[in-house]
């Protein structure tokens, strides 16, 4: 549909760090103004290094944990 947006959607569950923060570097290269996506994480030590990058980034972002120990990290390039 034309002018809608779909977020995509980051499976990193199971993935132990650094893979996580690897896919968020990668994905980060690519992202296009307007664009957003969300990562879903269900590993503690990969949410505090995803934070660390995020904050050298001039993106935005946001981290939430939807139930214990899973977080969905959403960003968007402005």
């Amino acid at each position: 549909m034309e002018g809608l947006n779909a977020l995509d959607k980051i499976d990193c569950f199971g993935d132990i760090c650094p893979v996580p923060v690897i896919k968020l570097q990668t994905r980060i290269s690519s992202i296009e103004e307007g664009e957003s996506f969300m990562m879903v994480v269900d590993h503690s030590c990969a949410i505090e290094h995803m934070r660390e990058v995020l904050m050298k980034e001039d993106l935005d972002w946001e981290i939430d944990e939807v139930m214990n120990g899973v977080w969905e990290v959403t960003v968007s390039k402005r």
